[in-house]
């Protein structure tokens, strides 16, 4: 799946679990903060390395959840702010004119959909690294 289809989809769970709190937020304006949240800083989405900081932050189960084709566990806010750090998600939602409670609640939904998306087809593969890369990042979930 490419970035933008990617960050629209993101956008689109973020609205619908938000619903009225989101006030209307357009769908492309969500999208450019996702990527400034989940981004390398160069405009590039970099979910590879955002499991890697779920995985480093003590969260490979939940990584893996939405890595596999089966349910994906859910994240809580806290979790949220643990990894992305308060700061980050703080300018994400004033980036949306949002509270950061309220912008946490759409990343609950939005981050693990995103993830599970990337992974389908090979796509977080690719942006791993490939096979040495995934295997680099497993043997960090698994603390080998």
């Amino acid at each position: 799946m490419d970035t933008d289809t990617l960050l629209g989809l993101g956008a689109e769970v973020f609205q619908k679990q938000l619903g009225g709190k989101a006030g209307g937020l357009p769908v492309e304006a969500i999208a450019k903060a996702l990527l400034g949240l989940l981004g390398d800083g160069s405009g590039k989405l970099d979910l590879a390395g955002l499991v890697q900081k779920f995985s480093s932050g003590g969260l490979a189960s939940l990584a893996q959840s939405w890595l596999g084709d089966g349910a994906n566990a859910p994240i809580s806010g806290a979790q949220l702010l643990q990894v992305l750090g308060s700061g980050a998600v703080g300018d994400f939602a004033k980036q949306l004119g949002l509270d950061t409670g309220t912008a946490t609640l759409g990343l609950e939904a939005a981050v693990p959909v995103m993830i599970d998306k990337a992974s389908s087809g090979g796509g977080l593969l690719e942006a791993a690294g490939g096979v040495q890369g995934l295997m680099g990042m497993a043997g960090k979930l698994f603390g080998r």
